[in-house]
Order: C-alpha cells, then sequence, then structure tokens
C-alpha cells in the first residue's frame, strides 16, 4: 500500500494480486485454507464452525501422530532440550539425538548412513545442490512430486521426463543421455508409490535399466515407508533391491507421523550432503524434539506393533476397494478420478457437509482436467467410517450423476 498523508491507497501492485486470484477463481483452481482441529488423531477432526468430520485427507498411515509413546518421547525430551536448536548443525554443533535418529534410519534402510533435513521439499533442494550441475542429466517420471521436480530445475541440470511408468521412453531417453559427451553423471528419479495415484514404479525394471546404461538411480520412498514390505521398510527392500539404489530419500512426516525428510546411502553420500546440500548448511536444524519422536515412531514402526498397524491397514483397504469397486491398492492412497475442477470441488464440499473431510486435488498438482478426491487412510479408521464414506459418494453420485 502507499501512503499518503494519514490515508493509505490501493497499490497497483495490489490490483494485479487481486486480478491473479480472480483468474484462479475462475478457473476453479484458487486455495484457501481451512482451519481443522484434530479431536484424537488425524481422523476424527473439527472444523472451523466446531462440526465434527471424519477425515480421509492425511498421510498418517499408521496413526503414529498421536501415538502415547511418540506423544510422551516428545513431552519428556522438551522438559529436556527445549524446543528450538538455534542455528544450523554446522554452526551451533550437532545435538545426539539428531545423530542417534540418523543411525537408525541408515539401519532400517539398510544402508551406511544418513541425513536429516527439515522437510522433503528442503531434502530435495538439498540432494540437488549437492550432486547436480549443468552438465548433469536427470530423467523424471511424469509424475514425480514437484519437490524433486523444482529441485532438477533449479540445479540448472538438464531434465528430461518420461511418461508415467513407461520403461521404453525411460530407456529412449537413458540411451539418448548415454550418448552426451559432456555429461557428469546421469540421474533416474521416481517414487516408490506415487503420490496422487498410490500405484507402485515398475522398480525393478528402472533398476536394470540403470545398471545397463550405468545411471545412477534416486528413489523417494516418502509414501513407501511405513506402509510396504516386512517392517514397513519400503519397496526397494522388499524387492531386495536396496543395494543397487544411489540415493534412498523419504520423509519422516507420513507413517511415521513425524516431520521432516533424509537421505541415506553411502557414507561418502552422506559427507558430500553435509559439505554442498545448501538447504542442509543454510537451514536451522530441526528441533531435537522432533528427532526424538522421530526415532520413537520408527522403533514402534519397525516393530510388533507397527506390524499389527499395517495388518489393519491392508484390511481397511481391501474393503475401501470393495466398497468403491476399484481394484485393490498396494497403497493407502485411493483416487477417485472426476476430472473437472468445478465438479470436484462440489462433492468435496458435499461430503464436508455431509460429515467428511477429503481435499479436492486439482492443477497444479495434477493435470488439468484430472481433479479428483484423494482418499487416504490410516490404520485408525474403521469399517464404519469407510462404510459411511463410500455410502455419502454414492448418494451424492446418484443425485448428480458423478462418476
Amino acid at each position: 500500500m502507499r501512503r499518503s498523508g494519514s490515508k493509505f491507497l490501493r497499490s497497483d501492485t495490489d490490483a494485479a494480486y487481486e486480478e491473479t486470484l480472480r483468474r484462479l477463481d475462475d478457473q476453479r483452481l484458487l486455495r484457501k485454507l481451512h482451519p481443522v482441529c484434530g479431536e484424537s488423531g488425524h481422523v476424527r477432526v473439527h472444523d472451523v464452525d466446531g462440526r465434527a468430520l471424519i477425515s480421509f485427507s492425511s498421510n498418517d498411515y499408521l496413526g503414529l501422530a498421536h501415538h502415547p509413546k511418540v506423544k510422551g518421547a516428545a513431552i519428556d525430551a522438551t522438559e529436556v532440550h527445549g524446543v528450538g536448536s538455534g542455528a544450523s548443525r554446522l554452526i551451533t554443533g550437532t545435538h545426539p539425538v539428531h545423530l542417534l535418529l540418523e543411525e537408525a534410519i541408515a539401519e532400517f534402510k539398510g544402508v551406511k548412513a544418513a541425513l536429516t533435513f527439515a522437510n522433503g521439499y528442503a531434502t530435495a533442494s538439498g540432494f540437488a545442490t549437492a550432486f547436480l550441475s549443468r552438465k548433469s542429466i536427470v530423467i523424471l517420471d511424469k509424475l514425480s512430486h514437484a519437490c524433486l521436480i523444482d529441485s532438477c530445475r533449479l540445479s540448472g541440470a538438464k531434465v528430461r521426463v518420461f511418461r508415467h511408468n513407461d520403461l521404453d521412453k525411460l530407456e529412449a531417453l537413458l540411451r539418448w543421455a548415454d550418448g552426451q559427451p559432456d555429461k557428469d553423471r546421469v540421474v533416474i528419479m521416481t517414487e516408490s508409490v506415487f503420490s496422487m495415484d498410490g500405484d507402485l514404479a515398475p522398480l525393478a525394471e528402472i533398476v536394470s535399466l540403470k545398471d545397463r546404461y550405468g545411471a545412477q538411480l534416486l528413489l523417494d520412498e516418502a509414501h513407501g515407508v511405513g506402509v510396504i514390505g516386512a517392517q514397513g521398510r519400503g519397496l526397494a527392500a522388499d524387492l531386495n533391491l536396496t543395494d543397487r539404489i544411489d540415493y534412498h530419500m523419504g520423509t519422516l512426516g507420513k507413517a511415521l507421523g513425524v516431520a521432516g525428510g533424509y537421505l541415506a546411502g553411502s557414507q561418502a553420500m552422506v559427507d558430500i550432503l553435509i559439505n554442498k546440500a545448501r538447504s542442509f548448511i543454510y537451514s536451522t536444524a530441526p528441533p531435537p524434539i522432533l528427532a526424538v519422536a522421530a526415532r520413537a515412531a520408527l522403533e514402534i514402526a519397525k516393530g510388533k506393533e507397527g506390524e499389527e498397524r499395517r495388518e489393519i491397514l491392508r484390511g481397511l483397504m481391501a474393503r475401501l476397494a470393495e466398497e468403491t469397486g476399484q481394484p485393490e491398492s498396494p497403497a493407502a492412497i485411493f483416487p477417485y478420478q472426476i476430472g473437472d475442477e468445478a465438479a470436484a470441488l462440489a462433492q468435496a464440499f458435499a461430503l464436508q457437509e455431509s460429515g467428511f473431510y477429503v481435499p479436492a486435488i486439482r492443477y497444479p498438482t495434477v493435470a488439468r482436467g484430472a481433479a479428483r478426491l484423494r482418499l487416504t487412510l490410516t490404520a485408525d479408521h474403521t469399517c464404519g467410517q469407510i462404510q459411511a464414506l463410500t455410502r455419502a459418494m454414492a448418494d451424492y453420485a446418484a443425485r448428480h450423476g458423478a462418476v
């Protein structure tokens, strides 16, 4: 705003902002924050009007965010360590609890070392600044998470995209990259479980192609860890491919219920990150209490209770597939395809009026015209809640001719 005497005048910049917002609204792409408050975990929530809702939106797949042991660990750590880190780990020194967490992650992933970051976006950015240059070539699955795409673009690397899970296109790009004389490295990037569709990467085939062409592979297991495989170690471990993947990326903020991201692999890889990953070097370290809570969550996830929760989750996944008539998903993510952005918003609003919180996913998170409701399950859901949701969805479809 410009100031004239005691009055404030609306600036041209504000007018431009308002025009941008109007255009987004016209396209049904305007986003707003919707305050909700958890009653117990991420399943039962209340909106700003105090209305009780059953949420099918959280990635807290094992229901650990409100687990008594995880909360207790955080509370105890707060008493001992306080709530802040003060500065980056290279400035104030590294707190032992961060090292303990990284040792636990490395053991869990079956590799030599790991390094944690404040969140997944910072993890991807840290990888790019440490390992990519203008001479690098990155080959991405089209549906890879935005943090991977953005970090590669910011690095200046040559970025090529292959159609989702299209191995023929991936091989064609690898063949092209192999013929580029001035490259310093070729990195394939993909997710193990894709966040908006819930399907799996053809990981064994990708690893085979990677080895054939002398490329490297970064595998983002954000939605796989805690859910897929024995002890929830992820798709790579489930397929016995751990040693053939160069960079293991993951999160502490989904199935583990806390916050943060990590890269795991060789000790030399971690040492390079410490020295060159700008999002690590120039960021205040995550609070020690989060590291303590994440380690407690990891112990639960890989133990007997974690397996019991995965078994419950698998049963709920089968129930939701049966109720919706969809194929059973390998993950706890169920996309309910709608297409039109306005129609997706309308159905999400109608479900909220019926007592369910299910977000409409729209461009740019998914392609234009590919809007959907994204249903996610946690071990804290019940079969009754799933039945009530699918009944409400069927009622809406009957009234409006929805998909």
